[in-house]
């Protein structure tokens, strides 16, 4: 299936690495020139460098989402080298820790920085892409929330943010003066994805026997991959995708107990 998307320009946040990587990657296999931005100097460069290898234009810029100024920073680079964004893919983010005290005693900065990390970042962003959606009449937001954004359980500091950015992509989605100019916004709500190095494989490793009991309890016996992740993404990014708005979509096997 042709995506419809080659040659058009996106930036996916957190792209070095993981999810966001994989998105990158997905939508580079499609033709589109991607911008990534990320901490990780090194991880930046060498996707960067595999992005280019699919033969699109690639650029790599080193910020922490958290910080308003390096959020500017990054749309100034994007829109300096290509005049416009046709595509925004909010994965950074994060938070999700897990702290020593009880819930009552968690720390604000905890609330705060979390907040800081996910909810805030991608409505800079957003708030960012969607004037040069408006004027070239298409746009494509997607946000990597989570699974715990639609149910309760887990982390709350964690939780309530992934609520938040699921209720800010719905929210504009049914704005008639968004909505009118051909933008779409989605979010995409992940169960347990497991890569290199990230929570899940360190349990894997270090608890071998009760990472297979949890494995046990999932509905397809395994977690899921980035690259599962990656491929709705680069179909909420297409043409074909036009009529998907608002929506929150689930990629956990079948894990989640919600409609």
């Amino acid at each position: 299936m042709d995506l419809g998307i080659k040659g058009k320009y996106a930036l996916v946040t957190g792209g070095s690495r993981g999810i966001g990587r994989s998105i990158a990657l997905a939508l580079a296999a499609e033709g589109c020139n991607v911008a990534i931005c990320a901490r990780d100097e090194a991880r930046l460069k060498e996707t960067v460098k595999e992005l280019k290898a699919k033969g699109v234009q690639s650029i790599g810029i080193r910020a922490d989402v958290t910080i308003p100024h390096d959020v500017e920073r990054v749309m100034k680079s994007v829109i300096d080298s290509w005049g416009t964004i046709h595509i925004l893919v909010n994965n950074a983010g994060g938070g999700g820790r897990r702290v020593s005290t009880s819930i009552e005693e968690t720390p604000e900065n905890v609330w705060l920085d979390t907040h800081n990390m996910n909810t805030l970042a991608a409505l800079r962003f957003t708030m960012k892409a969607i004037p040069f959606m408006k004027k070239q009449k298409w746009g494509r937001v997607i946000t990597i929330a989570s699974l715990q954004g639609r149910e309760g359980g887990g982390r709350p500091w964690y939780n309530m943010t992934k609520a938040a950015e699921i209720s800010l992509m719905k929210t504009l989605a049914m704005s008639l003066e968004l909505s009118r100019y051909g933008i779409t916004f989605n979010s995409i709500a992940p169960g347990p994805i497991i890569f290199s190095d990230n929570e899940w494989d360190i349990f894997r490793k270090g608890n071998p026997e009760e990472f297979q009991k949890m494995l046990d309890l999932k509905p397809l016996g395994r977690l899921g991959t980035p690259e599962e992740v990656a491929h709705l993404a680069a179909f909420l990014a297409s043409e074909q995708a036009s009529l998907v708005n608002g929506a929150s979509i689930p990629t956990d096997g079948g894990e989640s107990k919600s409609f």
